[in-house]
């Protein structure tokens, strides 16, 4: 590796560039461990000028033994040179949880963050799954006629063989959903008549709004988690319009939906196999306002994973993986982390708004819009030809800044170009967002 191919390199999971060996380094170091492994480069500033480091044996050795002291890893240390300046590199791997002066620390995206009782919590929890934990459940709790469904359409999807006349117990332990004879928490949740009897948070609330507190419809749903897929889905559909379009010389009629159910079905499904089902005060809540569906499920992403990060291909991270298995079996959803993409290629196709994915709420959420956002739309509602120009470019970037509608609008003065982005605020397109310093403004669904 050589100094130059260093410093191409960005801050990130699994990189961070350091002056020196301080507290903050050895933070790093341990939430490099618990979270993906990664490198720390030593005698590099933050803007990526080397500072050097002291790479003299005595002190490599005081560095390898202050670190296997502190953190309990052995690292692997190599020294680079430039221009009469070394630079330390010290690598460690992803392994067991580690704390450094009796904390526990994780990176989240090119930051350093202390683990709450909630992130130990989900550490532990990915370490030994949720859902292949075994739990004190009746096997006659089964519903049968849910598992020979799911055999059908396992069989249908070409990914599961059985005989006809197997034993659906037999077929239960051949998937690790029974183990030494007892139920796993997944085999439970995905196939007991009443899975609520031990998880009583464990269903889909779906609302009908028309604004945050004004509910029209609301509906409960349960039972197992095959079953909470169609009737969630058709909750949701009872709250949305459709029209039909006859198309082709046989005058077919074809049913158009506010919303593409591709993208409906995918987020609930979704929504079902990557819930965090160990918070069992909290409920998966879809809500339906007369503009736009808001899904809200329990659980954020998994460690190192952002929402930049989910938007592109990207490797597919279970939380629940016996979960996400019977699912992909049944050919209901696919491995490989394509969902987000599926999800955005349905809305697309329908011409509708790209969905917005957030971080919020202790929680993950998706929303999706019926609106059309185009130029005629902007046009019919008011907008001039310089403000169409600012909502298109926040419709295919997320947000803007008001140093770049400048660069957008070289010869109008900042104060006429801030009055335009208050006057979207006021109209509800655009929402200010960041701290006083990084102000963007983002898109409003």
């Amino acid at each position: 590796m050589e100094i130059s191919d260093i410093l191409k390199m960005d801050e990130g999971t699994r990189i961070e560039f350091k002056e020196e060996m301080n507290d903050s380094a050895y933070k790093t170091l341990a939430a490099f461990v618990n979270t993906e492994g990664g490198k720390l480069f030593l005698g590099i500033s933050d803007d990526k000028k080397i500072s050097g480091f002291d790479c003299s044996e005595p002190i490599l050795r005081v560095v390898t033994d202050k670190i296997v002291n502190n953190i309990g890893v052995h690292p692997q240390i190599n020294c680079y040179s430039s221009e009469n300046k070394n630079i330390l590199v010290i690598k460690v791997e992803k392994g067991n949880l580690v704390h450094y002066k009796g904390k526990y620390y994780q990176r989240v995206g090119s930051t350093t963050r202390l683990m709450q009782e909630d992130d130990l919590r989900n550490f532990f929890l990915q370490k030994f799954n949720w859902d292949s934990m075994l739990g004190n459940y009746d096997l006659e709790e089964i519903d049968v006629s849910t598992v020979k469904r799911f055999l059908k359409m396992a069989e249908r999807s070409g990914r599961l063989k059985t005989e006809d006349d197997e034993d659906v117990m037999l077929i239960l332990e051949k998937l690790k959903l029974i183990i030494d004879g007892k139920l796993t928490n997944a085999g439970y949740i995905l196939f007991a008549k009443n899975p609520q009897n031990h998880f009583t948070n464990a269903i889909l609330r779906v609302g009908r709004f028309k604004d945050d507190i004004t509910i029209t419809g609301d509906r409960f749903i349960d039972g197992n988690l095959f079953n909470q897929v169609v009737d969630a889905e058709e909750a949701i559909k009872n709250f949305i319009n459709v029209r039909y379009e006859i198309t082709g010389e046989e005058f077919t009629r074809k049913d158009v939906w506010d919303y593409p159910l591709e993208a409906i079905r995918e987020i609930l499904l979704n929504a079902i196999v990557h819930r965090n089902y160990h918070l069992h005060n909290l409920q998966t809540q879809i809500r339906v306002y007369d503009d736009h569906i808001w899904f809200h499920n329990a659980g954020g992403l998994p460690a190192g994973m952002t929402i930049e990060l989910l938007k592109k291909s990207h490797r597919s991270v279970a939380r629940n993986p016996l979960i996400s298995k019977i699912f992909y079996l049944s050919g209901l959803v696919e491995e490989y982390g394509t969902g987000i993409k599926r999800i955005v290629d349905s809305m697309r196709k329908a011409n509708r708004v790209e969905p917005v994915f957030k971080e919020e709420m202790g929680g993950f959420s998706v929303y999706i819009g019926k609106t059309v956002y185009d130029k005629n739309y902007f046009k019919e509602h008011g907008l001039n030809e310089r403000q169409i120009s600012v909502m298109m470019y926040v419709m295919k970037k997320g947000s803007i800044k008001i140093d770049e509608y400048c660069r957008i609008a070289p010869n109008v003065s900042e104060r006429t170009l801030q009055r335009d982005l208050n006057f979207l605020i006021e109209r509800r397109l655009l929402v200010k967002a960041g701290g006083s310093k990084n102000i963007r403004y983002e898109k409003v669904i």
